[in-house]
């Protein structure tokens, strides 16, 4: 099926590079994304892909860094009923390095009750997140690339108008490849081409 036809895609400019299926469009076509974000969405099933580059958190250990993103995350979204349904160890990345230094990776998953934009709680839909943060410590980068997947759309979220309401329909089931797969090629496909984009010497 076309909608499983994967490619690599390149994000800021191409100075990185990961790979993902076609089926979701560069959300910047659609509306304006932060320059230190790159989002996709496949906006037939309301999940959706996102690249983020923020400074090193210094403060925060590599072990359970994943974690405090996601928490950090819900916080930010302001989401309700926010749980850890389970978290890796710290894994070396020895295909993503600058100079001698690996970088190191921390994933988790989690559950939680968000709205759309500026949609009030009555309209907030439960979603699997999936984050993985990439620790680019000799270029002072983290990276976080965060996949969503709905569980179930809130009748009044501007998704069911677009999905339907209800428990989400499975990715194999509209014979898609499931958000945990897409999920992880992405992350282990990640790839930086140009160190410069963290003003790398």
């Amino acid at each position: 099926m076309p909608e499983d036809y994967y490619s690599e895609r390149p994000l800021f400019g191409g100075a990185i590079v990961s790979t993902f299926p076609r089926r979701f469009q560069d959300l910047s076509d659609i509306r304006q994304v932060p320059d230190h974000q790159e989002a996709f969405v496949d906006p037939t099933r309301d999940e959706s892909l996102v690249f983020e580059l923020l400074d090193l958190k210094q403060d925060v250990a590599d072990d359970g860094s994943a974690v405090w993103f996601l928490q950090d995350l819900a916080t930010e979204q302001d989401a309700e009923g926010f749980t850890v349904i389970e978290q890796s160890g710290v894994v070396e990345a020895h295909g993503l390095r600058y100079r001698n230094m690996a970088a190191v990776v921390t994933t988790a998953v989690g559950q939680m009750a968000i709205s759309k934009g500026r949609q009030g709680r009555e309209a907030q839909n439960i979603v699997r997140v999936h984050l993985a943060n990439l620790r680019l410590k000799e270029v002072g980068t983290d990276v976080l690339i965060t996949a969503y997947e709905p569980i179930l759309i809130n009748p009044f979220s501007d998704s069911a108008g677009t999905v339907g309401a209800g428990l989400a329909v499975p990715a194999e089931q509209s014979g898609h490849m499931p958000m945990a797969e897409v999920f992880k090629m992405a992350v282990s496909s990640f790839k930086v081409n140009d160190w410069s984009l963290f003003g790398a010497a």
